[in-house]
């Protein structure tokens, strides 16, 4: 019995590995075969099998041969999207853009369009790096949805572009927080804080990190009274008080109304002590 568990599990090994050199075989007899016609089927044929390394290298061979002709379009968006199959998206990004440089009126040109911002995107880095490739895939999703306001990708287009201008945002808020942890370091880092937020509700007026924005101006400017000589003591009160109910009309229900409603029963302290002076 046991010893035919063992003769059964060898032919199978044996039968997979006379398979996997069967395949190999017949890849490397294509790649050698001057018949292009063949190359080019088999190369659609590895990428509908998820072989996009294969199905790269044999387009790869035929793109000269089929340059000036109509199947040269086919090709070149074959070749995209292997390399998207690779999740080499900067290598995809590449060969999109060439097919709309080569092909503006082409018929995958809203795919292409489509995909160059959507490679960015899928690209873009943690908000706390260098977001070129953010505001690139931000680019192409604009004049995709410009060219293209009716295609079945301009939803999630949008929805795409609406992530990265949160991420622009939260790189914003991360620099205005770090001002404001650095207080009075070199000097009044605070309205640093505050400016720089105040900058990002403004470039980016949608995003997803409003009210923490919100509430870092608050305390930015709640912390230069605290800061402030007394000749601008009371004028900066004020304008606390006003962004305190700015505030609580804005976000009634926020997280922070406890530690808001703090910061105006000091403001109230300050400003009637002056008024009694």
């Amino acid at each position: 019995m046991k010893s035919n568990w063992y003769k059964i599990a060898f032919l199978s090994c044996l039968s997979i590995l006379i398979l996997g050199f069967s395949s190999c075989g017949e890849y490397q007899a294509i790649l050698k075969s001057k018949d292009t016609e063949l190359k080019y089927q088999k190369a659609l044929s590895y990428f509908n099998d998820k072989q996009y390394i294969k199905a790269q290298t044999l387009l790869d061979e035929v793109t000269s041969y089929y340059r000036g002709t109509d199947r040269s379009q086919d090709v070149l968006i074959y070749l995209s999207r292997c390399y998207m199959g690779q999740k080499d998206y900067s290598g995809a990004a590449e060969y999109y853009q060439a097919y709309i440089r080569n092909y503006p009126k082409g018929r995958y040109i809203i795919e292409a369009r489509f995909q160059v911002g959507h490679c960015y995107y899928l690209d873009a880095p943690d908000a706390r790096l260098d977001q070129t490739e953010t505001k690139k895939a931000i680019e192409f999703f604009t004049q995709f949805v410009e060219f293209h306001p009716e295609s079945p990708y301009a939803e999630q287009a949008y929805k795409e572009m609406n992530e990265l201008y949160d991420k622009l945002a939260y790189k914003e808020y991360l620099s205005a927080k770090l001002y404001y942890n650095l207080g009075t370091y070199l000097g009044n880092n605070y309205l640093s804080a505050e400016i720089v937020a105040k900058n990002a509700l403004k470039d980016y007026p949608t995003n997803a990190y409003q009210e923490e924005l919100n509430w870092l101006i608050l305390q930015a400017k709640y912390q230069q009274v605290l800061n402030s000589v007394d000749q601008k003591k009371e004028d900066r009160a004020r304008e606390t008080e006003d962004e305190y109910y700015n505030f609580i009309t804005e976000y009634p229900n926020s997280k922070h109304i406890n530690a808001a409603q703090r910061i105006n029963k000091d403001i109230k302290k300050i400003l009637n002590k002056s008024t009694e002076q």
